[in-house]
């Protein structure tokens, strides 16, 4: 039996080495199997814990980015109904027709009265005018005198010019003030987007690095840099840097909205210029002079609005950044103690001025890397968005209930057939639609809640436009003066070298790929 069965075995010894040989292949590769799908598994469980995270993040850096602008808006709103007293201009009309109500009612001494400047039908007018403008305006008739009477106390000086004068001036003032903060409130958006957004993407890509410096073993995670690998200045993830880069939105608080006030004015008086107060104005007309306007300011085809130069508005040139440092309180001013202001700069910026030294180099890249944002196709595509959302607003929703007497379309439910209401028929005197226009004014820069600002959180572009920013790779081109001491660069192809070269360097080239990403993302 023993002997049959060793006769047996070696008969088959090679089938069972055969047999043990595959059964221990098949254990090992099971083994290699399953550790690839574990593997496989934990990558996709860290992708998504990643891509939450940077989601996350995302939306904590928009509702950021509002924040900031409702922080910021009520300087340059301050700055601009400062330069355009749209109340003061109401006050002097509403002291001459005190004084013409006077002289009829023969309070005054004849020998003093002045004859009246127009026939007693186009004085009529004026005051039904007047009296319109009071009703619709914020502007109650109960302050008007009071403060008519606290100035006449004061001793304060009596206009000079004519009612038609000042109605023109307030005609002019109050259009040119609402849409110059419209503007302003488009550009703080955009500028302050792209500000917290590279500042952003910055600060998770430092926070990824800090985070893949630990060894696996090490359970804590980090957020912060604690190596001594000047990765920190390299990702921008300073403090210094970061306050310093977000002080050059004083620029627009405090000189880009002359300039723009400047230019928007020019369109108002060349466009609503004609127009008397008496005049009654179409709904479909009044949105025909507002689209007139924006054509003056922003270009009348599309290739003149993207060839339109936004720069100035935001950010300083070369030669009055140090001032704007200065001036905001970051550096000491080399011309006296005092912190000197933006608003009154020396008499020639540019001279003793050093430019920004190269410890700032991080602020540097910032501000290279926000000036070809703003000057990208990109921009001025989705600034032409927001101003569209804010005039509309303004126009189909404010002036159009309030001044026109039209339902809201936004309150008709869309299982109501909407009625059929010719907004070409419906007219509103000028006056009226200038009290509107007046009111909203505050409500554009200091209403709570803000519904312009409302309006331009949903345009979908804009959040398109932030994620393209924040979530672009091409900070890794920027790196140029950061990459380590003694590290190879790379071989690059001579047509990526002709390429930087003809963009304008490093900065340039990681532009044309924010251009292409975006492209690819509208589809243009």
């Amino acid at each position: 039996m023993i002997d049959s069965t060793r006769k047996w075995l070696r008969r088959n010894r090679t089938n069972f080495a055969v047999g043990i040989g595959v059964l221990g292949a098949g254990y090992v590769a099971g083994q290699y199997v399953l550790s690839k799908v574990a593997e496989t598994r934990q990558r996709m469980n860290e992708d998504r814990v990643a891509k939450e995270n940077l989601r996350r993040r995302f939306q904590q850096n928009q509702e950021d980015c509002t924040i900031t602008v409702l922080a910021l808006l009520p300087t340059a709103t301050e700055n601009i109904l400062e330069a355009l007293p749209v109340e003061s201009i109401t006050q002097d009309l509403q002291q001459k027709k005190a004084e013409r109500l006077g002289r009829s009612a023969g309070t005054l001494d004849p020998s003093s009265a002045v004859p009246s400047s127009g026939p007693s039908s186009v004085t009529d007018d004026d005051g039904k005018s007047l009296a319109s403008f009071q009703s619709e305006s914020y502007v109650h008739a109960s302050q008007m005198a009071a403060s008519t009477s606290a100035s006449e106390e004061a001793g304060a000086p009596k206009s000079t010019k004519s009612k038609a004068q000042l109605w023109n001036d307030l005609k002019i003032s109050s259009i040119t003030r609402a849409f110059t903060l419209l503007y302003t409130l488009s550009l703080l958006t955009l500028l302050t987007r792209i500000q917290l957004n590279l500042l952003g993407r910055r600060n998770y890509l430092s926070s990824v690095v800090s985070m893949a410096s630990h060894s696996p073993q090490d359970p804590t995670i980090s957020l912060e840099n604690l190596d001594d690998d000047d990765v920190e200045p390299t990702y921008g993830n300073d403090f210094e840097t970061n306050r310093k880069f977000l002080t050059f939105s004083w620029w627009l608080l405090h000189r880009g909205w002359r300039d723009i006030m400047e230019k928007v004015e020019a369109a108002v008086k060349a466009v609503f210029g004609p127009l008397s107060p008496r005049e009654d104005v179409p709904l479909e007309k009044l949105s025909a002079l507002i689209l007139e306007v924006r054509r003056r300011v922003e270009g009348a085809t599309p290739q003149e609005r993207r060839s339109h130069q936004w720069l100035s508005y935001l950010i300083p040139p070369p030669d009055q950044e140090e001032l704007v440092l200065r001036g905001s309180g970051m550096l000491k001013s080399p011309y006296n103690s005092q912190t000197p202001s933006i608003l009154s700069p020396p008499a020639s910026p540019t001279s003793n001025l050093p430019p920004l030294s190269s410890s700032t180099a991080p602020l540097r890249r910032l501000l290279d890397e926000t000036s070809d944002l703003i000057d990208s196709p990109p921009f001025t595509q989705i600034l032409t968005l927001l101003l569209d959302a804010t005039f509309s607003h303004l126009t189909d929703h404010e002036i159009r209930t309030e001044a026109y007497r039209l339902p809201d379309p936004s309150d008709i439910p869309r299982i109501q057939e909407v009625p059929d209401l010719d907004t070409g028929i419906a007219k509103a005197k000028l006056a009226a639609i200038l009290a509107v226009v007046t009111r909203q004014a505050h409500a554009i820069g200091n209403g709570v809640p803000n519904k312009y600002a409302q309006a331009i959180e949903g345009v979908k572009e804009l959040e398109a436009f932030a994620a393209v920013i924040y979530s672009s790779q091409f900070e890794f081109e920027a790196l140029g003066d950061g990459r380590a001491e003694g590290a190879k660069e790379p071989p690059r192809r001579d047509e990526e070298v002709e390429e930087e070269n003809n963009e304008g360097g490093v900065v340039g080239a990681a532009t044309g790929m924010f251009e292409s990403v975006w492209g690819k993302i509208t589809g243009s």
